[in-house]
């Protein structure tokens, strides 16, 4: 199952689910960059490595409605006469919070008549009533809607910064595929993940990296804030990137410029290696957050192994002129050589 959300064209370069299986983290040698001798500036170890995410979300995610046959023989929708949507995260019910789709369950099989539902929407926190209705069909005490409280996917690691051991990855949110909302972190942790397998991407039809976890019981780190600029969080230990060594400079956006530039990424062999490509596009007064670069893989090795962009790639690091300058975010469906990045900067301000 894809975690990804399809918007105008694009669609987000980000997480996929994945089997859980033994292996081992490795990374291969290659060039390193030039020596850091900008104190002033943040320096970082730049990213590439195939990462996997296992995140429970805080609340329970309300991801759909239905309608409930009670045991009187009507039909009825109580999520949806409360006024509950597609989105909603539940909090609490009646005043005990709850962090689980089956703590939800046994609480309103537990009471029996009204609840009190402390729902987040967006920004926005209220409190409904709602009255539970029993099923006709197996006897138990429903609200009407489908409910979930966990995600798990890979994607890419962006950065590592060695001075207060955390890191940045993604470059977007992961977002509910069924409502497409930012879900909240509760508990999460960065795990080691091997890529298997690549599905080349075509005109219309995204292609994907299919890998799995390992080593699940040593985390890498955790996970601390996903949001529209990324997911953050804190390491265990110091990440290293044989292909670039050494801390390389985060640049400003007013540093940025079209022409050559880089990404870092793991495809075969479980290996991080180094891609050309081309940053069409620099928008540095865009309103969007992770949308400021257009940018064109060049790279024949690339276009070769996977047909430019894919599902999976997303937080590949971009280097240009040996400084991090953004991360991969996006893929255009209609040309996968093609996709957005965002400045390193943003993801920085988070």
């Amino acid at each position: 199952m894809k975690v990804v959300v399809r918007k105008g064209g694009l669609i987000l370069a980000g997480l996929l689910i994945t089997i859980i299986i033994a292996g081992q983290f490795s990374a291969v040698p290659g060039e390193n960059a030039a020596s850091v001798d900008v104190v002033s500036e943040r320096v970082l170890i730049a990213g590439g490595h195939s990462i996997g995410v296992q995140m429970d979300v805080r609340g329970v995610l309300v991801v759909w409605r239905e309608e409930i046959t009670g045991s009187d023989g009507k039909i009825v929708n109580p999520g949806l006469e409360a006024g509950l949507q597609i989105g909603d995260m539940i909090l609490a019910i009646n005043g005990t919070k709850v962090y689980k789709a089956k703590e939800v369950e046994e609480l309103v099989n537990e009471i029996r008549d009204t609840v009190k539902l402390k729902v987040q929407r967006k920004s926005r926190t209220f409190t409904v009533q709602l009255t539970p209705v029993e099923s006709r069909k197996d006897g138990v005490y429903k609200m009407g809607i489908w409910i979930k409280d966990r995600t798990a996917g890979i994607g890419t690691l962006t950065y590592y910064d060695p001075v207060n051991q955390t890191f940045g990855a993604l470059g977007h949110a992961i977002t509910d595929p069924e409502t497409g909302a930012v879900l909240t972190v509760n508990d999460g942790k960065l795990l080691r993940a091997k890529v298997q397998n690549i599905k080349e991407g075509k005109s219309g039809e995204p292609g994907e990296i299919q890998g799995v976890f390992y080593e699940t019981d040593s985390p890498l780190g955790d996970l601390m804030l996903n949001s529209e600029l990324g997911l953050f969080g804190e390491t265990y230990h110091p990440i290293e990137n044989p292909v670039y060594s050494k801390p390389v400079v985060a640049a400003s956006k007013d540093q940025i410029e079209t022409g050559k530039a880089y990404i870092l990424t793991t495809l075969e062999n479980n290996k991080i290696e180094r891609y050309e490509i081309e940053i069409q596009r620099v928008y540095k007064r865009s309103r969007d957050s992770n949308k400021n670069m257009v940018i064109r893989v060049t790279d024949e090795r690339l276009l070769k192994a996977s047909g430019g962009i894919v599902q999976g790639m997303s937080g590949s690091p971009i280097i240009q002129d040996g400084k991090l300058v953004g991360a991969v975010t996006h893929v255009l469906v209609n040309d996968p050589t093609r996709g957005y990045g965002i400045f390193i900067e943003n993801m920085l301000d988070a």
